[in-house]
């Protein structure tokens, strides 16, 4: 599997141009692609010139070392199920979370609402009408 410029940059945290100076100047060997005309670059060579960008804490599947069956090992699995856990967890934390805000959402609004009709009752004239002697109608 052969990278291409913009592959190549971020296996090694590189820029696609300095990449392709590296090319240029001879210190990176590659070859060009016929159909697309695009550069092709071995990753042992790539990772010869320039290391590759520690993965940040994720395993690819491509990662995966393999056991004789095609498999991946029992430490590898081990590793999978216990951040699938850390991931399950993390999730719930979330949801947890995310109700509680909800609830003090709603709780701020009653409150508001609340205020709202005190404010609004102080703003009214609440004073009982008078009848007016001089008035001969109702009031």
């Amino acid at each position: 599997m052969s990278y291409n410029l913009v592959e190549a940059g971020a296996a090694t945290g590189k820029s696609r141009s300095t990449i392709l100076r590296a090319i240029r100047r001879g210190i990176l060997s590659a070859t060009r692609d016929v159909v697309s005309g695009g550069w092709l670059i071995e990753p042992a060579e790539l990772h010869r010139i320039y290391p590759p960008v520690a993965l940040s804490g994720h395993l690819q599947a491509d990662d995966l070392i393999r056991n004789k069956d095609g498999l991946p090992s029992e430490g590898e699995l081990r590793e999978l199920r216990a951040r699938l856990e850390d991931a399950h967890e993390q999730v719930i934390d979330l949801r947890r979370r995310l109700d509680q805000a909800d609830a003090n959402h709603r709780q701020a609004l009653d409150r508001l609402a609340a205020a709202q009709e005190r404010i609004a009752a102080l703003l009214t004239d609440q004073r009982p009408a008078r009848r007016r002697w001089w008035w001969r109608g109702t009031p």
